[in-house]
């Protein structure tokens, strides 16, 4: 029997097994990255990378790493809180993406004291005093900007597309400002973007509703 690509749609189990085979595997992953590369800085190899890009452009990826932190987190969620108030179908996501950021950052930071891997020497502009892996900037640019990115994708808003892709270029920014700015080793934001994956994936087998589906959301113009 012939099946409809437009028309067929996974059913939610199914849904729930691949977000949990996910988060396994993505877990998996971490935990093997965190002991592999141990207290220990990237191998010299690596290194070398990631010496030549450390302060470049190091204004801007300052500005951009500011997006990791609580001072513009924090308004962004209370804009996501203003929409999810007049906008009804989008308080579902909304309260999804509050979940996922504030899980996404507390974990990185539990696992940052778990594997208690030191921070880089050769640090510009700030001298960061928590532990380095995994990156907790690129776990919220995994698990809130990307997720917020997917969201924005699936409205029915005008500029939906291009707002999307703005938010997916600024995750993809904020990992390069942390490598800019000497805070973090590549494997630390590697771990951090697995950490981002295990947080939406998991968020996706609990969630009671599929929010990756289903309508579009409304036009807030």
């Amino acid at each position: 029997m012939r099946v409809d690509s437009k028309t067929f749609s996974p059913t939610p189990n199914a849904v729930r097994v691949g977000a949990a085979a996910i988060a396994l595997v993505a877990l998996g992953l971490l935990l093997l990255l965190g002991h592999a590369v141990g207290r220990a800085p990237d191998p010299a190899w690596l290194m070398t990378a990631e010496a030549s890009w450390v302060d470049h452009s190091t204004l801007i990826a300052w500005w951009i790493t500011w997006c990791g932190y609580a001072y513009v987190i924090v308004p962004v969620c209370l804009v996501l809180i203003a929409v999810a108030i007049v906008h009804r179908p989008w308080r579902d996501r909304t309260a999804y993406a509050l979940l996922a950021v504030l899980l996404a950052w507390r974990g990185a930071d539990f696992f940052q004291k778990f594997f208690m891997r030191p921070r880089r020497l050769d640090w510009v502009v700030k001298h960061e005093l928590s532990y380095s892996f995994p990156s907790s900037h690129a776990a919220i640019a995994t698990g809130f900007y990307l997720l917020l990115a997917i969201f924005v994708w699936k409205s029915s808003r005008r500029f939906g597309r291009p707002a999307a892709s703005a938010l997916g270029l600024l995750a993809v920014a904020i990992l390069w400002s942390r490598l800019a700015l000497g805070a973090h080793y590549l494997t630390d934001l590697a771990g951090g973007v697995l950490w981002g994956i295990v947080v939406v994936a998991a968020l996706a087998c609990l969630w009671p509703r599929n929010v990756f589906e289903g309508p579009p959301l409304p036009s807030l113009e």
